[in-house]
């Protein structure tokens, strides 16, 4: 049986290394490298949402960025007519969720194949991209927040302390609030993962039919997995609008889906550390590349991108945890102590 969170020390490693950043940075770093570093505390939220209904609930979603595109035009919109952003972050967590659980509906219990259920989830963000496109005109407002179209909404107001909309966060305070919320969605998770509800999405990832046929209800159980990613995707959106007070169409766009997939691949389907890790160490080289102008950086990036999947198909860190633990268990037959009739192993 597996061992509970609370017995695993890699969990309370990633949560020491996690809240270390969390107040270090900030003393340590100078003001555009926090807000880079922010950029990529955001963006492994993203990541995160995709890889918890991927991996553990065998949901492959081409168009997570229509959540997370809902989630920062919810931000935007309720932010600029309310004057406040702590109820409209939380709306930009119950929006996502209720639409996921609508359209998980659709999918699930229509029974769609992952094929179809990909294709859709895909039409569903080309759908926002293109209706979002076409909001420019005056009359596309909400209350006080015009639309924009593909100009997108400026001047969204700055995450500011809870009751009081003057106390505006700075650079580093942000960054810190940020990062205490990828710190709680990863301990939710991982709780969520141990649970049993958790356990029966794994089961169902690994074979449908067998855990329909042990009783469980296979839909509703995905539609729940679809509705929290969706949720956790929509918080990521409204992170990001308010760190760049500014939103467009690109929130929702297919290259932002497309790029979660890959930090997932890249890192590693079925953990959540690694769609953080290769989050973060694609967006870093991205920022790298972009500062060199005798090679086109695309060309490259995709290229390094080719090789990582293929050379590390299983992602980087499940890779890296087989060969430390291929490693540990060699030492271990090197150094044990054999005696007559068995070995003792130090």
């Amino acid at each position: 049986m597996e061992k509970p969170v609370t017995r695993d020390p890699g969990f309370y490693v990633m949560v020491a290394i996690g809240l270390a950043v969390m107040f270090a940075a900030p003393l340590m770093l100078d003001l555009f490298t926090i807000m880079q570093i922010t950029q990529y505390v955001v963006l492994s939220v993203f990541a995160l949402s995709l890889g918890y209904i991927w991996g553990f609930g065998g949901i492959l979603s081409f168009g997570q960025a229509a959540f997370f595109g809902l989630g920062a035009y919810t931000f935007a919109v309720a932010s600029i007519n309310m004057g406040s952003t702590t109820i409209p972050m939380v709306l930009a967590f119950i929006i996502p969720t209720i639409f996921g659980v609508l359209l998980g509906y659709f999918m699930f219990y229509g029974r769609l194949s992952d094929v179809y259920l990909g294709v859709v989830t895909l039409v569903v963000a080309l759908i926002f991209w293109k209706l979002i496109n076409h909001t420019a005109g005056p009359e596309y407002s909400i209350g006080s927040a015009r639309l924009g179209g593909f100009n997108g909404i400026p001047s969204i107001p700055t995450l500011h302390i809870p009751g009081d909309p003057t106390a505006w966060l700075d650079p580093g305070q942000m960054f810190q609030v940020f990062m205490g919320f990828l710190i709680v969605i990863y301990i939710a998770l991982r709780f969520l993962i141990a649970s049993d509800f958790g356990r029966v999405s794994i089961g169902i990832r690994e074979n449908e039919t067998r855990a329909s046929l042990l009783g469980y209800d296979v839909r509703k159980q995905k539609v729940v997995v679809f509705a929290i990613g969706g949720g956790i995707a929509g918080i990521a959106g409204a992170m990001w609008a308010t760190y760049q007070a500014f939103i467009d169409p690109n929130s929702v766009s297919m290259e932002m889906s497309a790029k979660a997939l890959v930090w997932v691949m890249a890192g590693g389907v079925g953990t959540l550390v690694g769609p953080i890790i290769g989050c973060i160490l694609l967006q870093w080289l991205t920022l790298q590349l972009g500062t060199v102008d005798v090679v086109n950086s695309i060309a490259v990036l995709g290229a390094i991108m080719m090789i990582l999947v293929l050379a590390l198909p299983r992602g980087i860190v499940p890779t890296v945890r087989s060969l430390m633990l291929g490693g540990y268990f060699l030492w271990k037959r090197n150094h044990g102590t054999t005696i007559p009739g068995k070995a003792v192993k130090e």
